[in-house]
């Protein structure tokens, strides 16, 4: 097996830099000077963003900055004892034994092991107490080789209290259960890149453990494989501890046992603090618990229900309506657009489709014309389900609010928006209303003989008596006619105007990648797409519009991985692999972990291109009377050369301008980062 250090790695009382970012540069150039990179360039690009994070500072004095590149050929350390010690974001202060790890994109199991060894090697007093003592280069790699074999330090310091001094007196015994035997906790430890960090938090968390007289095992999840806990150890365990940045695999095998979340750092940073919250959890008949497999998304809604203010509320009412909204126009839209292309425009006009249905079957075809039969049944199945795009959008945004009692006055209201042409803003307002009516009913302090009937009878009747009640006495009206003005208005667009129109749908997909803003462009896209017809093809061409945009961001993102790969993480170049395929069918959300990860330079690349690209398409005269699919629904888009011109100028637009920005807009080192415990 190829050696992992070599003196040519290792640097000895040297003045690398003030920051993280001068360190880990240095250390790359050093890795790539010794052939065991490509470039050094894409190596530090590579590992500086997954510094950036979670800070690799550890307790002690060190840091382990490390990361998976393409960059990498040969799994490698290098090994900095500074002379002037660098913040790396640990808690005790900065660090002056630096280790960078530097591993392959494909790196083999025995070479991650030894690398998760040496990882762990490192919460050993008497082990960095040998490499600060250390006199030469060749001394160093002899230490870490003798890590890796299991040898004892030549150098050891004298052993001073391990990461776990802070419990407090009496630690152990809190740590007996009820009847005398020690308490049993069983954790999980896992980093994005399942090499250092996950396996440090696991020996801390253990050692902090053995000092109060607690069993703990744990499973790390990372990159050296992962051997999953027994059943029995986790039925038999008092509580769970997960120490992860990611999530848990298999987290259902913990459901219902008491849960202490937080960032793996914090495995390593406060190991016995994180022992003691365990222990109390245990203790505690209302401790957060791991949520039963199925329960989780309503457990997560009423944690995070908490702490939420109106307008949080209100985003997540809108965005579930309209999440669950989607399938109905996508399914319907395109049997819309088939129905369209088997059968002809003209078979939407007045009755021509339910007499042809009314008067023929299979078996007796209109004129024996079978493409006239299955397109009239695809058009007037497309059209059942397009129907229930406002009543599904009302309905789900009461369920958001009030949960299932909300369902039923929530799709009442949306149907009598439906009824009075209050189109998808009638359906929010109606579906607001009913789940907050059904929510203020549920409150109500009834008799215990009353209270089964109050969610399947009582508040369904009444929160749709209520809602429904105010949309055809007050409201309807003038939502009704705001939405037919407003109709008016954009069917009558031409010229300057349309593209006015472009541009602004266009931003509007791209600012938020499937948030708010964008959905509510696709829901105003979608709710008049069935008013599109041969004679007015303004609902088609912003749905188009919209369709083309929303399909720009992860499309340049994934074209900016392949023009400059050096500026995007290992990670970052694996979604533009997947960014792709997500692109082409019209999902936006591909383009997330870039923003998220970068969101002052994606999100205004991206929203320059999608305007282009809506600007185009409303100048050009693109249709579509598909709502969802991107470039496969190709049969049901108008002009489909210009559909695609417009997308590929946008896509082009947009990567340079996220390289561009990437290449001079340069935001200074991302500072300590602070532990943040992460949900279940």
């Amino acid at each position: 097996m190829t050696q992992l250090i070599t003196t040519d790695l290792v640097e000895l009382d040297q003045n690398l830099g003030s920051s993280p970012e001068d360190v880990i540069r240095h250390l790359a150039s050093k890795v790539a000077a010794s052939g065991r990179a490509t470039e050094a360039e894409g190596l530090f690009t590579d590992a500086f963003a997954r510094e950036q994070k979670t800070a690799t500072g550890v307790p002690g004095g060190i840091a382990i900055p490390h990361c998976r590149s393409t960059a990498v050929t040969v799994p490698t350390l290098a090994m900095a004892r500074l002379s002037q010690p660098v913040d790396f974001g640990a808690k005790d202060g900065p660090a002056d034994l630096i280790f960078f790890i530097a591993a392959p994109e494909g790196a083999d199991q025995e070479h991650l092991k030894l690398l998760s060894k040496l990882a762990r090697s490192l919460i050993k007093k008497d082990f960095t107490g040998a490499l600060r003592a250390a006199s030469s280069r060749e001394e160093i790699v002899e230490l870490v080789e003798g890590a890796l074999a299991d040898k004892p330090a030549a150098h050891a310091a004298p052993a001073s209290d391990s990461a776990s001094d802070s419990a407090p007196a009496g630690a152990a015994a809190a740590g007996a259960g009820a009847a005398g035997r020690p308490k049993r906790l069983v954790a999980v430890t896992a980093c994005p890149t399942g090499i250092a960090h996950t396996y440090m938090a696991a020996d801390s968390l253990v050692a902090a453990a053995q000092e109060v007289g607690v069993d703990l095992q744990v499973e790390t999840q990372g990159s050296s494989g992962a051997k999953p806990l027994d059943p029995a150890v986790i039925a038999a365990a008092d509580a769970v501890i997960f120490a992860v940045d990611v999530d848990v695999r298999g987290k259902e095998r913990f459901a219902g046992k008491p849960v202490i979340n937080a960032p793996v750092k914090r495995g390593i940073d406060e190991p016995a603090k994180m022992v003691q919250e365990a222990l109390a959890a245990a203790d505690n008949p209302n401790a957060r618990r791991v949520p039963h497999f199925g329960a989780e998304e309503q457990a997560q809604n009423a944690e995070m229900e908490k702490g939420e203010h109106i307008g949080q509320k209100l985003k997540k009412a809108l965005l579930t309506g309209v999440s669950y909204m989607i399938p109905f126009v996508a399914g319907g839209g395109l049997l819309i657009a088939l129905g369209f292309l088997l059968a002809g425009f003209d078979i939407a006009l007045g009755t021509k489709a339910n007499d042809i249905l009314a008067a023929n079957t299979l078996f007796n075809l209109p004129d024996g014309n079978l493409a006239l039969y299955l397109g009239t049944v695809a058009f007037k199945i497309g059209a059942l389900s397009m129907g229930f795009l406002v009543p599904a959008l009302a309905g789900y945004i009461a369920y958001a609010i009030a949960d299932r009692p909300g369902i039923a006055p929530g799709f009442v209201a949306g149907a009598v928006a439906g009824f009075m042409g209050a189109g998808f803003l009638g359906g929010i307002v109606g579906g607001l209303l009913a789940g907050y009516i059904a929510h203020v009913i549920g409150t109500w302090q009834v008799p215990r003989w009353l209270r089964g009937l109050m969610p399947v009878v009582i508040i369904p009747l009444l929160a749709s008596i209520v809602a429904s009640g105010l949309m055809f006495l007050i409201l309807g009206g003038p939502i009704a006619g705001l939405t037919t003005a407003l109709n008016g208005w954009l069917s009558g667009m031409s010229g300057a105007s349309a593209i006015i129109l472009g541009i602004i749908l266009g931003l509007m997909m791209c600012f938020d990648l499937g948030g708010p803003v964008n959905k509510v462009a696709y829901a105003f896209a979608v709710a008049g797409l069935s008013a599109g017809s041969a004679t007015n093809q303004a609902p088609w061409q912003i749905m188009a519009t919209v369709m083309a945009a929303g399909m720009v961001p992860p499309l340049a993102m994934a074209l900016a991985t392949v023009l400059d790969k050096r500026l995007f993480s290992l990670a970052e170049r694996e979604n533009g692999k997947a960014a792709w395929l997500l692109g082409a069918s019209f999902i936006s959300e591909g383009a997330i972990p870039f923003a998220a990860a970068d969101p002052l330079r994606v999100i205004p690349a991206s929203m320059v291109g999608g305007a282009l690209t809506g600007a185009l398409c409303m100048a050009t005269g693109v249709t579509s009377q598909a709502p969802h699919g991107g470039i496969f629904v190709f049969f049901a888009i108008g002009n489909l050369l210009m559909f695609v011109v417009s997308i590929v100028a946008g896509t082009i637009v947009s990567a340079l301008a996220v390289i561009a920005l990437k290449r001079w807009a340069v935001r200074e080192p991302a500072a300590s980062v602070e532990s943040v415990p992460a949900t279940v």
